[in-house]
């Protein structure tokens, strides 16, 4: 299976990139996944949406092309962060490369409730028009205190948040499997 994960932080030491890139390796047997770059993607406009810069197109592609999709978002402001918003309106226009694509969502924090506001809404906006993508149901992955879960090298130490990411990646292929049959 090839996912393509979208994290919601640019930031070099992210959290959420962090734990993007220990499920990225510690699963590399069970899917392939890419974390895509949204860093560089400019501010979703109208008025180019049907030819947008090459960056735009190489995103959307890499998007179209995943049999699903990861987010992991960290929450800014009880909310997903503006680059992961910029990043789906381009997804949801002119091609729409997100409808019935397979999703899940994950998310860090280091306040204790990980990131369940921000999950909630990147739920309902996975549920609009013009996005549509399944999100698979009652798995959801928030890594509260993660600056006490993983260590300097990004290796999530924390075994019972390891045991739950080993159920839910289980979870995730079981219902992917079944969801595209």
């Amino acid at each position: 299976m090839k996912v393509v994960a979208i994290v919601g932080s640019i930031r070099k030491e992210s959290y959420n990139l962090k734990l993007t890139k220990y499920i990225q390796t510690k699963y590399q047997d069970r899917f392939d996944l890419e974390i895509l770059n949204i860093r560089d993607l400019p501010f979703y406009d109208q008025d180019i949406e049907n030819d947008p810069p090459l960056v735009v197109k190489e995103f959307k592609s890499k998007v179209a092309e995943a049999d699903a999709v990861l987010w992991v978002t960290p929450e800014y402001n009880g909310t997903i962060p503006g680059v992961l918003g910029n990043a789906i309106d381009w997804l949801s226009r002119v091609d729409k490369v997100l409808i019935g694509k397979p999703s899940w969502i994950m998310g860090a924090s280091m306040g204790q409730l990980g990131t369940v506001k921000a999950q909630l809404h990147l739920r309902e906006i996975l549920f609009a028009i013009g996005i549509s993508s399944p999100l698979l149901p009652g798995n959801e992955v928030y890594v509260g205190a993660v600056h006490d879960k993983i260590d300097n090298e990004g290796s999530l130490i924390h075994e019972p948040t390891v045991q739950f990411i080993d159920t839910v990646v289980d979870n995730f292929i079981s219902w992917y499997n079944h969801h595209t049959r």
